[in-house]
């Protein structure tokens, strides 16, 4: 079982925010099992953490250890 790695990512605002993420960690993590949660504004996926972390900052969020 792969290990999963959950951000905050608190300036995930709407849905769009939501789509922008996952949509980012998709393409970064292909095959990943990725979750995000509009209400709690926590982000978890499986794969590697670091390029999870800079896919997110890529696309224009600030993923901070849950």
């Amino acid at each position: 079982m792969a290990d999963k790695t959950i951000f905050t990512v608190n300036d995930m605002t709407c849905s769009h925010c939501v789509g922008t993420v996952r949509k980012a960690l998709e393409e970064a993590l292909p095959g990943a099992e990725i979750s995000a949660d509009l209400a709690t504004h926590k982000v978890s996926f499986t794969g590697d953490r670091a390029k999870g972390e800079e896919a997110i900052k890529e696309a224009g969020y600030t993923p901070e250890a849950a």
